[in-house]
């Protein structure tokens, strides 16, 4: 696996996937890549919690 370089579908902004991550995304058993970058799931997660 290498780094890739996503972009976030609510702000539009590049970010980079990590060899890291991704081993994180596959041992959890998540077969979709992320579409937000950090700081948008920080915020979405943010909202989210305080319905």
């Amino acid at each position: 696996m290498t780094d890739k370089t996503l972009v976030c579908i609510n702000c539009g902004k590049e970010f980079i996937f990590t060899e890291g991550e991704q081993g994180f995304y596959k041992e959890k058993g998540f077969e979709n890549e992320p579409k937000r970058c950090p700081d948008c799931r920080k915020a979405r997660k943010l909202q989210r919690s305080r319905e």
